[in-house]
């Protein structure tokens, strides 16, 4: 544990440029699209990433970091990516709006939107999401965090840690599992309540 949270820094990475996405109308259209995003999620997996939190100018919007690189919010922007939301622009555009919304940690030093490393960020993603997506119950009860929900938890010490819940469970406690990166790459793990949640969202997209 020591080891990959000594390489935690509360940063992530993107992968292929978006396409235009609008916010799916209807429940079907909603579950549609949690399918997909938790398929793209999933699909991570199956990729090989060094856990590398160094600050790297990327392009805007469509930006990533190289793709065998990342931390825990690329696994996030990166599934967004894969259904056409680009959370680095969906995530500038409503800091440049409303920049005093978000947090600015002394580490960081922000005096103003970044476009290469804000989405990037644990508590910046946490505000994106109450703040144009749908701010749903914390509780220790596994049932009421479902497929295409994104996590937030407090692993201590003032590090944060995201992922995203996908539709396997874990044959052991009936949970589903997580898809996370936390310092050896993108994982499938049973992992719901390792730690102290404190964010539950769901988010499908931007409004129009």
């Amino acid at each position: 544990m020591k080891r990959w949270l000594a390489l935690f820094v509360l940063l992530a990475m993107p992968l292929t440029p978006a396409l235009a996405q609008t916010r799916p109308a209807g429940s079907s259209a909603r579950e549609e699209f949690l399918g997909k995003l938790v398929a793209a999620a999933m699909e991570r997996t199956h990729h090989t990433v060094r856990y590398i939190s160094s600050y790297v100018q990327i392009p805007y919007p469509g930006g990533d970091v190289p793709a065998d690189t990342g931390v825990c919010t690329d696994e996030i922007i990166r599934s967004y990516r894969a259904v056409g939301v680009d959370l680095q622009k969906e995530v500038h555009e409503d800091m440049v709006r409303n920049f005093a919304a978000y947090p600015r940690q002394r580490r960081w030093l922000s005096t103003k939107p970044d476009s290469n490393i804000d989405h990037r960020r644990v508590p910046n993603l946490m505000v994106f999401f109450e703040r144009q997506g749908e701010i749903l119950p914390i509780t220790q009860h596994a049932e009421d965090y479902v497929p295409g929900d994104i996590v937030a938890w407090n692993l201590g010490g003032g590090v944060l840690h995201i992922g995203i819940v996908v539709d396997q469970k874990s044959l052991q406690s009936g949970r589903s599992m997580i898809v996370h990166n936390i310092g050896e790459g993108p994982k499938m793990e049973d992992v719901l309540f390792h730690w102290k949640i404190i964010g539950h969202y769901r988010y499908f997209g931007p409004r129009q």
